[in-house]
């Protein structure tokens, strides 16, 4: 383990780097900046962090950027249908995120006045905030002394201790190790410096040790054995379920049904399906139609299982019953409809 004066030491020149090569992101405040008396945004921050959890930030940003301009403010989101925010969501994935991006706005425009908490022990009481995220809040926003660690840091600091145990596993022991040498007097700079390091010097493939700040403290690189970390435990093999997907058109409309609030896509829109099981469940059309299949399933992954539809369509007159609404085909982009059933339709040419 470090020295008092090595971990001081390891601080100051990851923040020097940061302070000279950090990254410039719309809602991040530069070091200059913030010397400056300029104060990050949290609402700015809270959006960005939620919306880049499980994305890049080239895909997140632009949808960084218009939610600012639909919502300007918490709230403005907190005033939105959740459709709309649902809608406006697609494209980033695991809806519950959006779901509790908008109840945590309601909590804190109703509850809260519009403000953020300022401590990550506040923060962690908001829907949808983690210790990550509240982490991250506290500090960047309010200088709160945190221990920010995500996937980029938790590569860093595995490398740099060889931790030999595998992820998930380790990720508790990992923590302990980068809280010894997080920085309390600059924890926002700090916190997004060392994320930078993972992001754009201590690369998954290609680390590039020349240019890293910490490779005069690095076990990995002493090593020469850097890419061989984090270590992580074998993959276990993705289960596959089946099922099938009831396209019905009318006058170019198609019939669209809403999906429970809870679970695995909630809320969204989606045209009517069979259950989703381990085998192919007996094809029972919600109406008795003349049915065409289409010549391949449609294949969507999802965190813990691959998704095959066999996707039917066909043209009917009435209504079909159960709950739902006719969406015109050119009206589709209005509503939430997520990835797996925008293929769905492309399966069936619309």
């Amino acid at each position: 383990m470090w020295t008092e004066q090595q971990i001081i030491e390891i601080r100051a020149a990851l923040l020097r780097w940061y302070d000279r090569q950090g990254r410039t992101l719309p809602w991040r405040v530069r070091p200059e900046d913030r010397a400056n008396g300029v104060i990050a945004d949290p609402y700015a921050v809270w959006l960005s962090e939620i919306m880049l959890q499980q994305t890049t930030i080239p895909h997140g940003t632009p949808y960084w950027y218009k939610f600012l301009d639909l919502y300007p403010s918490v709230e403005a989101l907190a005033a939105a249908p959740l459709d709309d925010v649902l809608t406006h969501w697609a494209g980033l994935g695991y809806y519950a995120r959006a779901r509790n991006l908008h109840k945590c706005a309601i909590t804190v425009a109703t509850e809260r006045g519009g403000e953020f908490p300022r401590t990550k022990t506040e923060l962690l009481t908001l829907p949808g905030i983690g210790d990550y995220t509240a982490s991250t809040i506290a500090a960047i926003c309010f200088d709160q002394p945190t221990n920010i660690v995500d996937g980029n840091v938790e590569r860093v600091i595995s490398r740099m201790h060889r931790v030999e145990e595998p992820l998930p596993k380790a990720k508790a022991f990992i923590k302990s190790l980068a809280a010894v040498i997080a920085d309390s007097d600059r924890p926002g700079d700090y916190g997004q410096a060392v994320m930078d390091l993972g992001a754009t010097v201590c690369t998954p493939r290609s680390p590039l040790c020349d240019s890293c700040p910490w490779s005069d403290w690095c076990e990995a690189l002493e090593a020469g054995d850097q890419t061989a970390y984090p270590k992580k435990a074998p993959k276990k093999k993705q289960p596959i379920r089946f099922g099938g997907a009831y396209v019905m058109m009318r006058d170019g409309a198609v019939w669209l049904r809403r999906r429970p609030s809870e679970g695995l896509l909630g809320g969204m829109m989606e045209v009517p399906t069979s259950e989703w099981a381990d085998v192919m469940p007996s094809v029972v059309p919600p109406v008795e139609a003349d049915w065409s299949r289409s010549p391949a399933p449609v294949k969507h992954v999802f965190t813990h299982f691959e998704l095959r539809l066999d996707v039917y369509r066909t043209e009917i007159d009435g209504d079909p019953d159960g709950e739902g609404r006719w969406v015109a085909c050119e009206a589709l982009s209005t509503v939430a409809l997520p990835s797996l059933f925008k293929k769905v339709l492309r399966a069936v040419g619309i």
